[in-house]
């Protein structure tokens, strides 16, 4: 082994802490997951109304993130013992904190999202020209 490969180790040291903070970050962020934290940050909802409120999603992907963010501590899943069962999801505190920091994240890209799309414009235009010169 070479003299120059002797860090890798504290490097996958560091990488084994950051992991479960991108895990948690992936979770959170994943396609669903902010719709449905979104919905249950403005009260108990039930099944049904998460599936309509939710745009796309399926039955089994929904189900799936309710059990993951459950099982993540971020929703509480309470049920009535009624006929039939009544099912309503509840955001905890922790997410209705994540709620607050997706809201001022939200705010961010409406504000910025004009100089976004400029910058995306400009970088295209003068990328396009080396691209077609390099492709020769």
């Amino acid at each position: 082994m070479s003299q120059g490969n002797s860090d890798v180790t504290p490097q996958l040291a560091a990488l084994d802490e950051i992991c479960p903070v991108v895990e948690v970050i992936n979770r959170v962020s994943g396609k669903w997951s902010i719709g449905i934290l979104v919905a249950t940050a403005k009260g108990p909802i039930r099944f049904t109304e998460l599936e309509r409120t939710v745009k796309g999603i399926s039955r089994r992907m929904l189900t799936l993130t309710l059990r993951n963010l459950e099982r993540d501590g971020l929703l509480v899943r309470t049920v009535h013992p009624t006929v039939p069962p009544k099912v309503e999801y509840t955001a905890t505190e922790m997410a209705r904190e994540l709620y607050e920091s997706l809201v001022t994240l939200t705010a961010w890209a409406e504000r910025n999202q004009p100089a976004i799309a400029a910058a995306r414009q400009a970088y295209d235009h003068g990328a396009a020209p080396a691209a077609k010169s390099s492709s020769r």
